[in-house]
């Protein structure tokens, strides 16, 4: 009778098993589609922040409910105007400035400076000897556009970014990206374990004002 009944969950446990394999799979296709992905960092534009190969989680749901804030990291469709490479579609950088805000550089400490407030920006990457990089090499004066973001890398030398863009175009839109072809924010490096953290906002940004009324 125990042997029977061993049997029986046995195949039950066989017939079920690729029932729940299946359910296994459609749930991880669907966090991966509209709530969390993953993504490699191809390149040093985002050092020491995000590392090449560095592995991150992207939270693909967050801007649903809102825009992207000032100072938060994302992942995001990238103009084609903007790639070296055709293949090279989803790029990743900070915001620095949003719909509305009017971004100068610089002040007289070389910062730049967002609705007439400096940015202290301790996240820019800095070499072996400790020297960080520049804000920007070159001055500009933009207002970002209507539903548009001004990103920028943390390894500024080496981003292709707003700043990058702008230098070369002078066009505001050419040099800001719609906030619709954000993918999502990225919100913590998760392998190399060594790298482990979690990225937030820098407090520089708390205290930018609200862009100046048109």
């Amino acid at each position: 009778m125990i042997d029977e009944q061993t049997n029986r969950r046995t195949n039950s446990f066989w017939r079920e098993l690729p029932i729940l394999v299946v359910v296994a799979f459609v749930v991880a296709l669907l966090v991966r589609v509209f709530v969390l992905q993953t993504f490699y960092i191809p390149s040093e534009s985002m050092e020491h922040t995000l590392d090449i190969n560095d592995r991150v989680l992207v939270n693909k749901v967050v801007y649903k409910f809102r825009a992207p804030h000032r100072g938060e990291i994302v992942v995001f469709k990238s103009p084609t105007s903007w790639r070296s490479d055709p293949s090279e579609e989803d790029f990743i950088k900070r915001v620095i400035a949003v719909s509305g805000d009017h971004v100068v550089c610089c002040d007289a400490q070389h910062r730049l400076m967002v609705n007439g407030r400096a940015l202290d920006e301790p996240y820019l990457y800095r070499d072996s000897n400790g020297a960080a990089d520049l804000p920007s090499e070159e001055p500009f004066d933009v207002t970002v556009p209507r539903n548009r973001l001004w990103v920028m890398g943390d390894h500024r030398s080496h981003s292709g970014d707003s700043r990058e863009q702008f230098l070369r175009t002078r066009d505001t839109n050419a040099a800001t990206i719609p906030e619709e072809s954000v993918v999502g924010r990225a919100f913590v490096v998760f392998w190399p374990v060594s790298h482990a953290k979690w990225l937030t906002v820098p407090g520089t940004f708390d205290r930018v004002p609200l862009p100046p009324k048109a």
